[in-house]
């Protein structure tokens, strides 16, 4: 069975209407603009000239409507409708604009528009082996990535200047794009975990947090490493080797039949422990063909792991004024436990 096949099977209804790129990629294959009409009556990709042969090589078992010259795309999926008499369409509420929405019904009257609730989101949760693959592969770039600028980087660089030797190095091991912006970030900068690399100059004594990751074929790998700069002092050093120790405590507790909460309390309490309140992010996430997806290990999500989920495992501690850490590794599940992807070091590795 085929992915729009096991989609329309699980479908409530028959027809609906993606938006989401990386949901539209993972139905049909392609990668351009517009939105893709999947229904038990037809599979058709709605976009303009610029994407319609795209989308005949991507997708060559789906039609293809072209928008463009007046007709907009709300116009094509009322044709549709009116066509394979669809009387009611879901759409991905959780992504579309409101005026987006706005548009398709006043269009399309007759039509009953209803929440497609993160379907394709749920049927993407668990990878096959050509998923993984892919995933495998980007994780292998970005670890490669990370071993050659570990010599050229030095004190007196910028956050920026690394960052642009690390996307450089992705880019020519092979990674289609970076799976998102990556972050650098050093000093007292490290405190932000989200921080945008900046013109801040990396000094002896301190930390760089680099947040990364490449792609094939879509399909997302997500790293952290910290390292340091000339000798890094004792506040600091600590702070590492816990972050460290929770990471490898949620590691620990990783397997098929583990609830996604209960791997992240396992590292929370660690660090709360030493850092009340520093570590204010969940403790991973799901990786796919989108950087952030289900499965997430944080409080209030019951999810049990199963084999074919792909999460992170990030631990990170934030001190304003002072710096931060943060150590980030995948876990692939496997029936009888997990794989990770990451191999690059993780002891601190001072420059």
């Amino acid at each position: 069975m085929n992915r729009c096949e096991a989609y329309l099977k699980a479908l409530p209804g028959n027809a609906s209407l993606i938006h989401r790129p990386e949901n539209i990629r993972w139905l049909t294959g392609y990668t351009g603009e517009g939105c893709a009409f999947i229904a038990n009556a037809a599979q058709v990709i709605i976009t303009d000239f610029r994407y319609v042969e795209q989308a005949g090589r991507q997708a060559p078992e789906c039609a293809c409507e072209r928008t463009g010259n007046g007709v907009t795309e709300a116009a094509v999926v009322k044709a549709l409708c009116d066509r394979y008499n669809i009387q009611k369409l879901s759409v991905e509420t959780d992504y579309l604009t409101y005026d987006a929405y706005a548009e398709l019904s006043d269009t399309l009257t007759a039509v009953e528009l209803t929440s497609l609730k993160q379907l394709p989101q749920q049927l993407r949760l668990v990878k096959d082996a050509s998923e993984i693959a892919c995933i495998r592969r980007a994780a292998e770039i970005s670890c490669q990535a990370f071993d050659r600028i570990l010599g050229k980087l030095k004190p007196g660089m910028t956050e920026k200047q690394a960052q642009i030797l690390l996307d450089f190095e992705m880019l020519e091991l092979g990674s289609e794009r970076t799976a998102f912006d990556t972050i650098a970030a050093a000093g007292v900068n490290g405190s932000l975990p989200h921080a945008t690399p900046s013109d801040h100059i990396i000094a002896s004594g301190e930390l760089l947090t680099l947040d990364f990751g490449a792609t094939v074929n879509g399909y997302c790998a997500d790293m952290t490493r910290t390292i340091g700069f000339g000798h890094i002092g004792g506040e600091l050093r600590t702070m590492y080797q816990r972050v460290l120790d929770a990471q490898q405590m949620a590691l620990d507790a990783i397997h098929p039949g583990a609830v996604c909460e209960d791997v992240d309390r396992v590292a929370r309490d660690y660090l709360d422990q030493y850092y009340p309140g520093a570590f204010g992010h969940s403790l991973g996430h799901g990786v796919g063909l989108f950087i952030h997806e289900q499965p997430r290990l944080a409080r209030g999500d019951r999810t049990v792991l199963v084999p074919g989920h792909v999460v992170t495992i990030e631990p990170g501690v934030y001190l304003p004024g002072i710096g931060g850490c943060r150590i980030e590794d995948m876990a692939i599940l496997t029936e009888d436990g997990f794989i990770d992807p990451i191999t690059a070091p993780k002891q601190l590795i001072e420059l």
